[in-house]
């Protein structure tokens, strides 16, 4: 009987066993043959019936052939070989690489798009995301407020304790080294930046950490965190470190705040004194330059005078040469023009006749100028002032002669 046949594997039962039209084959009927097939491989067995008229009564087996076993067997066996072939197939995403295994070791890395190797055992294969940005937290958890201080705490040059929380952005650059190269990089990449920030700050003051000295740190971290990596050669790459925080420990902070507001007192201070020295030094300066400029205006002008007085002493002394005695009266009237323009009282002593002569000349000078207010305040009427009577002169000439002829 053929596979095909419907009637296959069952009893006739009344009749006799015939065949019919054989049409084509009903895969819905080829299963079911085959599950009955199996079956009776295993040792179940269908119910027999009693034939018909001069027909053999058959047993409860299925009758089947070798070729027909085998024909069953290989069609489960190429489904099963269709499915393990297809399970090399994988996708990858366009922020993805494809580390294809052999037997565990690496062969090759694939890119975007649908791929295939060969079904496990033989090939494996792992996805890593090289462009989506990876964070780890130094110092905290989740928000500043969680804090980890055995991350957190660190020592700065000047033997002072912070607590320093910043977070540290990577990528992958190489998926090879990322998967081979490190067990968990995570947490290289977290005792990396450990280990460059602690490097960092222990050479820095802690001002410098707290205040102005952030972003020159965070960068530096960065440079020394890179080097550390490559030489840890696990595929990562840094793109950037931000300080979340950065204060002294909780116990000390009111001490720590007292001394900032002394730091902030001297600052204060050091700048008032500063605008004061900039007021006082310029006015300093330029009095002494003035007093500079003078002394060295009056030593020209001595040393001028003194040029001067030479030159007309010298100047006089070629004239006395010539002529001694009309010199030397000459040098005696001019000298005594210069005494009597600085004095307003006279004494005269004539030679002839023994007797001193006064001349108060404030006095005459103060009652010619009462006179003339005295005049100013009268009616504008045109009088003739007489002036006041002024002697000296004719007294002055007089002493002169007289003195010139004691002399003789």
């Amino acid at each position: 009987m053929s596979l095909n046949d419907p009637r296959w594997g069952n009893n006739n039962q009344g009749g006799n066993r015939g065949g019919g039209d054989q049409g084509p084959p009903d895969l819905e009927e080829v299963w079911r043959d085959l599950n009955r097939r199996l079956s009776g491989i295993f040792g179940r067995k269908t119910p027999g019936g009693s034939g018909g008229n001069g027909g053999s009564s058959g047993g409860g087996d299925n009758n089947f052939s070798p070729r027909q076993l085998g024909g069953g067997l290989g069609l489960v066996i190429g489904v099963v070989v269709l499915l393990w072939l297809g399970s090399g197939f994988y996708s990858v995403d366009a922020s993805q690489k494809g580390v294809v295994l052999r037997f565990g070791k690496f062969k090759e890395i694939t890119d975007e798009g649908l791929q295939w190797r060969l079904p496990f055992p033989f090939e494996t294969h792992e996805l890593v995301n090289v462009t989506g940005v990876r964070t780890v937290e130094v110092g905290y958890r989740g928000n500043e407020r969680a804090k980890d201080l055995r991350e957190a705490l660190m020592l700065t040059d000047d033997e002072n304790i912070i607590n320093i929380q910043f977070a540290v952005q990577y990528t992958l650059s190489d998926a090879r080294a990322f998967v081979f190269n490190s067990r968990d990089p995570d947490d290289a990449v977290k005792q990396a930046a450990e280990t460059a920030m602690r490097e960092i700050v222990g050479k820095s003051k802690m001002d410098f950490v707290l205040y102005e000295g952030r972003e020159a740190i965070a960068k530096n971290a960065q440079v020394l965190m890179q080097e550390i990596l490559n030489r840890y050669e696990i595929g990562i790459q840094i793109n950037k470190v931000t300080m979340q925080n950065a204060q002294p420990p909780e116990q000390v902070q009111e001490a720590f705040n007292d001394a900032v507001k002394a730091g902030q007192d001297r600052e204060r201070l050091k700048n008032e004194g500063e605008a004061y020295a900039n007021d006082v030094i310029p006015k300093a300066k330029g009095t002494a330059s003035r007093l500079m400029e003078e002394a060295q205006g009056y030593a020209a002008r001595v040393v001028s005078q003194a040029e001067g007085d030479g030159s007309r002493f010298k100047q006089v002394y070629t004239e006395y040469a010539k002529a001694p005695e009309v010199t030397r009266n000459r040098m005696y009237l001019d000298t005594m023009q210069q005494v009597y323009n600085n004095t307003t009282k006279i004494m005269v002593d004539t030679s002839g006749s023994g007797n001193l002569l006064y001349l108060p000349l404030d006095k005459i000078m103060q009652a010619a100028g009462a006179a003339t207010a005295a005049d100013a305040t009268r009616a504008p009427e045109p009088t003739a002032t007489v002036p006041p009577p002024t002697p000296q002169p004719v007294d002055r000439r007089e002493a002169l002669r007289n003195r010139d002829r004691g002399d003789r």
